[in-house]
């Protein structure tokens, strides 16, 4: 008798034991869909940001950033009992985390980075607003355009400028710098100043600010290396100085000389037959560079577009490893997330030494990206530093009309 009493209590244990585990997987495998607010760790501070978890077509789960009018979508997340993985294949990363009912709590890992240590990151489910509301904020003040100093731990000093818009109390807006902008950057007001912040999948960014007579403000600007002062003034003519005017050639130099294999293998240069006669765009990229991933976004439909007039494209993409197979990933994902149709070549491992050896003609390289122009004649006409993205409203729209006056000016001529 008492062996088929303890046969029957090991058959319920085993019953209670099964039902818990499948109840703890069912809740796992049922993450919650919807708006979460993830946070990423910046010096000594939180930089938070919005995502969104769906299963848009398939029972496969997707992760959306927002930032602003941005939306970054992540594919390929796996959910593994309580672990959760989300590839950036686009900037080689992955957070991975534990999920502990609408919580996360994880690593945001730099996968080229051998034994990366991480970022501390957080998600919250259900917390729609990217930062905790304040009683009583300002309402306005941060709108128009910015002269903005970034002064470093050092002292050292650079001048940038600000754009930024509110509506209903959300802010938006970007910072340019000389070699690209912060891209879309979203916030609040608080009770004397403004928060913003911004991840799209390499980068936290978190700027606290004092406003002071809505004409000045000061305030920290923190990323995951350190944090960095501000100083602002108001300026509707702010402006940057002229991205044509960074780099150059040299003396005595008119063409540039390049040979570099693209992703199958074959190396390619200005002299071969399809660049022969036509009026040709060269961008100085890398897969890990946001900056250059809007400038592709901008080219890629655009040179389908007017390819038909005598224009080609080449990318040359600088990356993070001078490691052949690990560029032909990178730079592959690249090209099939932009449906890019013209040439992209590895360059090699993105440092100084590195430009210095593919482009001897030129001096005074300022950043990713750096496009040149170039004549039917196979002359550097103009050397652009930088790309102002969508994020920068009027600056952006103010670029597209240059860039394509330009072309058109290099198209007319008949330099055959």
């Amino acid at each position: 008798m008492n062996t088929y009493k303890n046969d029957i209590m090991r058959k319920f244990c085993m019953l209670v034991l099964t039902g818990l585990l499948m109840s703890s997987v069912y809740a796992v495998a049922q993450l919650q869909q919807g708006i979460w607010r993830g946070q990423l760790k910046v010096t000594d501070k939180q930089a938070p940001f919005l995502f969104e978890v769906s299963k848009p077509t398939t029972n496969k789960l997707v992760v959306t950033l927002i930032n602003g009018q941005e939306r970054v979508d992540l594919t390929g997340v796996k959910l593994q009992n309580d672990t959760i993985t989300i590839p950036i294949d686009i900037y080689d990363a992955t957070i991975k985390g534990i999920v502990k009912g609408d919580k996360i709590e994880g690593l945001f890992i730099k996968n080229y980075i051998e034994k990366d240590p991480g970022v501390a990151f957080s998600a919250f489910y259900n917390k729609k607003n990217r930062f905790d509301l304040t009683e009583k904020p300002l309402t306005t003040g941060i709108e128009g355009k910015w002269d903005v100093l970034f002064i470093d731990e050092k002292g050292d000093t650079t001048r940038n400028v600000g754009i930024f818009q509110s509506d209903k109390g959300i802010i938006t807006g970007s910072v340019l710098t000389s070699s690209g902008d912060l891209r879309f950057l979203e916030g609040a007001y608080t009770g004397n100043g403004a928060q913003l912040s911004a991840f799209s999948g390499l980068s936290p960014y978190l700027i606290e600010l004092s406003l002071k007579n809505n004409q000045t403000f000061e305030g920290t600007f923190y990323t995951t290396r350190g944090k960095t002062r501000l100083v602002g003034n108001k300026n509707d003519k702010a402006g940057l100085a002229d991205p044509y005017s960074v780099a150059r050639l040299k003396a005595g130099k008119q063409t540039l000389g390049f040979s570099l294999p693209n992703l199958d293998g074959k190396n390619v240069s200005l002299r071969d037959e399809r660049y022969r006669g036509k009026v040709v765009i060269v961008s100085i990229l890398g897969s890990w560079c946001p900056n250059c991933l809007d400038e592709t976004s901008y080219l890629a439909p655009w040179y389908e577009a007017n390819k038909h007039r005598g224009i080609e494209i080449i990318g040359l993409g600088f990356e993070r490893k001078d490691d052949p197979a690990y560029a032909k990933g990178t730079l592959t994902r690249l090209k099939n997330k932009y449906n890019i149709g013209y040439e992209i070549l590895f360059a090699g491992k993105a440092n100084a030494e590195t430009i210095a050896r593919v482009f001897p003609e030129i001096e005074g390289f300022g950043g990713y990206p750096t496009t040149f122009f170039i004549d039917k004649k196979g002359n550097v006409r103009k050397i652009h530093t930088g790309y102002n993205g969508p994020a920068t409203g009027l600056f952006y729209e103010e670029f597209k009309a240059e860039f394509n006056a330009l072309i058109d000016n290099l198209v007319s001529k008949n330099q055959d």
